[in-house]
């Protein structure tokens, strides 16, 4: 299986570990994507508003550059990324004439029908593999790890885009269930950690973060598990002092690991939270020079 790859600004620069252990796991079960030749920033929100047009350029001109690619459909990894494409996909089906008032004015660079499709990981994951298939693939259960999926607001809302249900999603859940881990979970998981208010608004960033970390804790949460890099920035560095932080995992990292792949293609050493007291509690990862 082949797919055409929209990385983003966030995934090459502050998530690389994100990518990395993506394209890891996916090699394991033979999946490969094929990054963009040509991508461009997507914008990072979707637009508000109805009448600025300018701000759709950037995702469209991603559709643009795809299907020129001649690939009808793009997988992401970022819940940002995604969301903004997603709705921008949906406004260029809705509005096809103000899409073409737009090509109009950049020459025709801009020209595109809505006829994509972009995907979350996470889609191709379900939907596309399976979870048996996943299952099938663990060599190292994650037997003993109790974790906390945490969805946060872009994955899931609004409801015509996102990927589950939106007070009550399960793909996480499924897919930590499959590699072995035991899961908790509440109201807390698909609450807005905050976001992008952590550059203006830290304080009420960390009170929401906080929150849902001690929720997570009270159940028995271990670690977190999550897949938008805004929010594993927020829940990596401003967890309160009031307890230890509880480590913070993307999706892929916990996949490799289960899959038994070298930890050097997960990036576990590159979080704020030190992940590897965890993992060596539950003899998933061993110290340096300690017997394998």
């Amino acid at each position: 299986m082949q797919i055409a790859y929209y990385p983003g600004c966030t995934i090459k620069a502050s998530a690389r570990q994100h990518e990395t252990a993506a394209l890891a796991v996916l090699r394991a079960l033979g999946v490969e994507l094929r990054e963009m030749a040509e991508w461009n920033c997507c914008g990072v929100v979707h637009s508000m508003t109805s009448d600025n047009l300018i701000r759709q350029m950037a995702p469209v001109r991603v559709f643009a550059r795809l299907r020129e690619a001649g690939d009808a459909e793009v997988a992401t990894l970022c819940d940002m990324c995604f969301n903004t494409l997603a709705r921008a996909n949906q406004f260029a089906r809705q509005h096809p004439d103000q899409i073409a008032a737009m090509s109009a004015t950049s020459s025709g660079e801009l020209s595109y029908n809505g006829d994509a499709g972009v995907l979350h990981l996470l889609q191709i994951l379900r939907d596309r593999i399976g979870m048996a298939k996943i299952r099938a693939r663990v060599r190292h259960p994650l037997r003993g790890l109790t974790v906390y999926p945490y969805y946060g607001c872009k994955l899931l809302r609004p409801s015509e885009v996102g990927i589950d249900d939106p007070e009550t999603p399960t793909v996480l859940r499924d897919l930590m269930e499959a590699l072995g881990a035991t899961v908790v979970e509440g109201p807390l998981q698909t609450q807005c950690c905050g976001a992008y208010h952590v550059v203006d608004r830290k304080t009420l960033v960390a009170e929401r973060v906080t929150a849902t970390a001690a929720q997570a804790r009270d159940r028995g949460g271990e670690a977190l598990v999550l897949s938008c890099p805004l929010c594993h920035f927020n829940f990596d560095t401003l967890q309160g002092a009031d307890a230890a932080p509880l480590p913070v995992f993307y999706y892929t990292q916990l996949m490799g690991l289960a899959f038994g792949l070298e930890p050097g293609e997960l990036g576990l050493e590159t979080h704020h939270t030190d992940l590897l007291p965890l993992l060596q509690q539950h003899d998933l990862i061993h110290a340096k020079g300690d017997p394998a």
